[in-house]
């Protein structure tokens, strides 16, 4: 058996990223999203274990100091990491598996699985990114600033990705995700093992 693929999606904030992995998972019942660490106020609605781990100051400095992050980092004053053994776990069960992280983290991870597949989510524009952040209606004035100022940022990271998707679209957007997913798949050195036994009834 093979072990999962790994998918890394980054994006900007307010691109579209998260709708964009839920609808994928929606879709595709093979895929799974990582489930991060994070110190952030758990929000109504959100379970422990389910949306997030949710740790304090403390645990989360002392599972930095242990090592068991794969990757970790701070996003507006919140600290976000993936434990290690439980993205090895999911790839040894032969699991495909999501993280949803930033540029950073994506080159954390890429370190340690450098067969990672990364794909970077991108807005149409500049401008319409700050349209979706404004029309959230979730974030004051300079929030939304922090945000765009991040976003430039990112923005210059796209390079370091397999793939890029421009979320113009959101139908088109997700299309394309999946079509990736279908051609990671498809890779002769996943198939190879199948392959050769198929092919040998020929000779």
């Amino acid at each position: 058996m093979n072990d999962g693929l790994l998918f890394i999606i980054s994006a900007p904030s307010g691109a579209g990223k998260t709708s964009l992995i839920k609808a994928l998972i929606t879709r595709d019942a093979s895929l799974s999203l990582s489930i991060s660490c994070t110190t952030r106020t758990q929000r109504e609605g959100e379970i422990d274990g389910v949306h997030y781990h949710f740790l304090d100051h403390t645990g989360f400095a002392q599972a930095v100091t242990a090592g068991a992050f794969l990757e970790h980092a701070e996003v507006f004053g919140n600290h976000y990491g993936t434990r290690e053994a439980d993205v090895r776990a999911c790839l040894a069960a032969g699991r495909e598996l999501i993280l949803e992280i930033d540029w950073q983290g994506a080159q954390q991870v890429r370190a340690r699985f450098p067969a990672a597949i990364s794909i970077f989510v991108a807005p149409p524009s500049i401008a319409e990114l700050e349209r979706r952040l404004n029309g959230r209606g979730t974030d004051n004035a300079d929030v939304i600033a922090r945000r765009m100022a991040q976003a430039h940022s990112d923005l210059t990271h796209y390079t370091e990705y397999d793939y890029v998707v421009i979320n113009d679209d959101f139908d088109a957007a997700l299309n394309a995700l999946a079509a990736i997913i279908s051609a990671e798949r498809l890779r002769l050195a996943r198939q190879q093992s199948s392959l050769t036994e198929l092919f040998s009834h020929l000779n």
